[in-house]
């Protein structure tokens, strides 16, 4: 294919900012749902301290991946052309919705 090499001088990013902002947004929720029921599983059956600690660390865990990712919104919305996520913020926001998964698995188990 002639051409096939070329890259675009200037492409057009049509909604892909908006999406990626929404994904954002719907990732913060799903760990807010995992904190809230985290904190939920640990209070339910009488408060002992090692799933009261487990819901302390999922809040924790919550806190970060939700500064994480309202920088990233911000970014995102700010500029027309957002720069890339940095390799450490992401791989710390990957990192904390693990994190914030196996705690709430564990405290469900």
């Amino acid at each position: 294919m002639p051409g096939a090499d070329a890259a675009p001088a200037d492409r057009d990013p049509g909604l892909q900012p908006e999406r990626t902002r929404l994904a954002w947004r719907r990732t913060t929720l799903s760990g807010t749902v995992v904190a809230v029921l985290a904190v939920k599983a640990a209070l339910h059956d009488g408060a002992t301290t090692v799933p009261v600690l487990a819901a302390a660390l999922c809040c924790a865990l919550w806190l970060a991946f939700v500064r994480i990712a309202h920088g990233r919104i911000r970014a995102l919305a700010a500029a027309s052309r957002p720069p890339a996520i940095t390799p450490p913020r992401a791989t710390a926001a990957t990192l904390c919705i693990l994190a914030l998964a196996v705690c709430g698995a564990l405290l469900v188990l």
